[in-house]
């Protein structure tokens, strides 16, 4: 295994932009191409320049090429070090409008953690890599010492946990999952766990016990139904009247909270806020069900729409409902992250925005250089657009990045 520090990029012949090995790769700040047909086959002994902004990998490249990414590099270098100067800044707009940012990591060692002095806690833990990264189903005890250090560590601090959430294109090397024609709609994520109620309980019991900062929200994966809230925190009340049973000290007040990631979930948003304290926006998914598209597959990706009109209409719905009855909405998907996608998401009123670290800097140096105002009036208009490259444009010309 090759430490993540001594990566310069990453290239692949499978995956894509929005596949879980480029949002890791981001998360570290390593350039990654993904997605390069016969990859293995044009590329032999060389050298090789990488341009993960354009998507270009050039094999062999002439001096002139090689001096014009040597430039590029360092323009790079000089912008990531004016993003910096903000690390430590509030993330406040030019009218004054406080933002919230918070941290998407993957385990209790993340290094990720190391920015939570930046952030106001961490908006999504994904649970499943505590699994992937085990040669069995962790335990009880396994489970609550890794909740309980990431918890200890945020002190007041808010800490989001995602319920198991494999399936699609995260699997387990110690447990077989069902061989479906299209597993990112089969049995996945909240599905899997209600169908496999002793580990969905034991990882339940597992929260409630770690948390006793009382900072710890727990969030399910994969809603797709009113149903689904109901089945699941039928599973919570066994689980906490079994922690009555046997005396064992819990938090009682846990709050519980879903992921909007399927349009029928976030049609429904005026029944959900009734059943939830919290909910956050998995854009990654609800873009792939909303286009019908399949984000892992780079040859689709021009179908994969991030700054769909239609996408940025379901997000409003939901954001309306959310402030309507005064419960916290957060994006975590990858657009929490994007500069593009965060002023409109302001202007339609989402206050909350969980990222990868390599991410905070640049986004509170756009929050700052901003204003509310503008960011209305440009949601506003994207609104109203009927293209994704309308929106795009329109950020570009009124956004000052």
């Amino acid at each position: 295994t090759i430490p993540f520090t001594l990566l310069l990029s990453i290239v692949a012949e499978l995956g894509s932009d929005t596949s879980h090995s480029a949002i890791i790769a981001r998360s570290y700040d390593i350039p990654a191409i993904l997605g390069i047909r016969d990859l293995l086959l044009k590329v032999g002994q060389g050298d090789a320049v990488l341009d993960a902004y354009e998507g270009l990998l050039i094999i062999n490249p002439s001096d002139d090429i090689r001096a014009s990414f040597i430039k590029k590099y360092n323009d790079h270098l000089t912008l990531l070090s004016v993003e910096k100067t903000y690390i430590n800044l509030d993330p406040i707009t030019l009218d004054g409008k406080q933002i919230n940012l918070f941290l998407n990591i993957e385990s209790n060692k993340d290094d990720a953690l190391k920015q939570s002095d930046y952030v106001s806690g961490i908006g999504l833990f994904r649970s499943e890599f505590l699994y992937m990264k085990n040669t069995h189903f962790p335990t009880l005890d396994e489970q609550i010492s890794a909740y309980s250090v990431v918890s200890k560590m945020m002190k007041d601090k808010k800490v989001t946990i995602r319920t198991l959430d494999i399936g699609g294109d995260k699997s387990l090397t110690y447990y077989a999952l069902p061989k479906e024609q299209n597993p990112f709609l089969g049995k996945r994520a909240l599905r899997l766990c209600l169908d496999e109620l002793p580990i969905f309980e034991t990882q339940l019991k597992a929260l409630l016990i770690a948390n006793t900062e009382r900072n710890i929200e727990v969030m399910f994966p994969m809603v797709g139904s009113v149903e689904d809230i109901h089945k699941a925190m039928a599973v919570v009340n066994r689980v906490k009247a079994s922690l009555d049973d046997e005396g064992i000290a819990y938090a009682k007040n846990t709050r519980f909270g879903v992921m909007i990631e399927i349009p029928s979930i976030a049609l429904m948003s005026e029944e959900v806020v009734k059943l939830v304290d919290f909910a956050s926006i998995g854009t990654n998914d609800l873009t792939q069900y909303l286009m019908a598209v399949d984000r892992m597959d780079a040859s689709l990706s021009e179908y994969y729409q991030t700054y769909s009109p239609a996408l940025l209409r379901l997000i409003k719905l939901v954001s309306d409902v959310f402030n309507n009855h005064n419960k916290p909405l957060s994006i975590c998907g990858e657009i929490g992250g994007d500069i593009l996608a965060v002023p409109i998401l302001i202007g339609m009123g989402i206050k909350n925005f969980s990222m990868s670290a390599s991410q905070i800097a640049r986004v509170k140096k756009v929050i700052r250089n901003n204003s509310l105002t503008t960011c209305t009036l440009l949601a506003k208009q994207a609104l109203s657009m009927s293209t994704q490259q309308e929106v795009i444009d329109l950020v570009k010309k009124h956004i000052i990045f």
